[in-house]
């Protein structure tokens, strides 16, 4: 029996080494795809599980989008929305306040010139992803192309996956920015919090840019993943369990006023007399008042008094 033990021990141990369990699986977006064709091939040379973010209106969108796809790289659509913030903005940039018409439109052209997309993700976009408003005509438009929706969360309380309800689009969230700094330290360090988000929560999205500094980190550390993670695709991750932790702000345009608070006896009729009310006059006026002297508690006090009440 103990001989027999050791023996399903020995198995289990050797199937534990030879085929650790895949504890997470990390996807991989660069954005910003389009404008610096050398950097954004030293990204194509990285593994095919690498995807990328092509801006619509930049001048080497097409050609970049078709080289990704021709290597295998899943292609996203970086499609620019309004911040909050002031700064210079791309060529049609979404923002809450456009029509529905005017949002597809410009979704349409940007699917025109991003061949091979499967997916979408914000390019900026605080003020515009923070809007349920406006990231309901985002959706209502994305629902007629089969592409997923990658929040970027560019703002804490985005309105993304709420405004998706309903349209058949799935979502999802970017956990970590690789390059908040330009520094290869900095990056390694985002590059391997992502890994641990990826391995605590079963998976996690990183989004980086074409900077030489993030390449340099990326051709030194995707080839050198823990055993129990798998870099993937984006498109893998869509049935992923997500968490929509933001806070409705109303799905009214952002110039609509508040509405004020409902009046509780609103529509209440008065009753209104049927007689008009009676004049009053001062000999009648000072009748009442030296009524009610009369009968106060203090002078009824005092006269009881006066009359003795109380005396042994």
């Amino acid at each position: 029996m103990l001989q027999f033990r050791a023996i399903v021990l020995s198995a289990v141990a050797a199937l534990a080494i030879a085929a650790p369990a895949q504890a997470g699986k990390l996807a991989i977006v660069i954005d910003d795809f389009g404008y610096r064709p050398h950097q954004e091939n030293q990204v194509l040379a990285l593994p095919n599980t690498v995807s990328v973010a092509v801006l619509p209106n930049a001048p080497h969108a097409r050609e970049m989008a078709t080289k990704a796809h021709s290597g295998g790289h899943e292609v996203l659509i970086h499609l620019p929305m309004a911040p909050i913030s002031k700064q210079p903005l791309e060529k049609d940039t979404l923002r809450p306040d456009m029509s529905s018409a005017e949002v597809e439109r410009i979704i349409r052209d940007a699917v025109s010139k991003v061949p091979y997309a499967v997916g979408l993700n914000n390019h900026m976009g605080s003020a515009m992803t923070s809007s349920l408003f406006g990231m309901q005509k985002v959706m209502q438009a994305l629902s007629h192309y089969n592409l997923y929706f990658l929040d970027s969360v560019t703002i804490g309380n985005t309105q993304a996956m709420r405004a998706a309800a309903g349209t058949g689009v799935k979502v999802i969230k970017r956990k970590v920015f690789l390059d908040d700094t330009q520094n290869e330290a900095d990056i390694r360090v985002q590059f391997n919090r992502a890994v641990q988000l990826a391995r605590r929560n079963g998976s996690a999205i990183a989004i980086g840019h074409p900077h030489p500094t993030t390449v340099r980190v990326l051709q030194q550390m995707v080839y050198n993943l823990p055993p129990d993670i798998t870099l993937v695709r984006p498109s893998s991750l869509l049935n992923e369990p997500q968490v929509d932790t933001s806070t409705p702000n109303g799905a009214g345009p952002a110039t609509a006023q508040p509405q004020k608070p409902r009046n509780p006896f609103s529509g209440v009729k008065l009753c209104r007399a049927k007689k008009g009310v009676e004049p009053v006059y001062a000999s009648r006026y000072f009748e009442i008042l030296g009524d009610s002297i009369r009968h106060s508690t203090l002078v009824q006090y005092m006269t009881l008094q006066w009359q003795g009440w109380g005396n042994k």
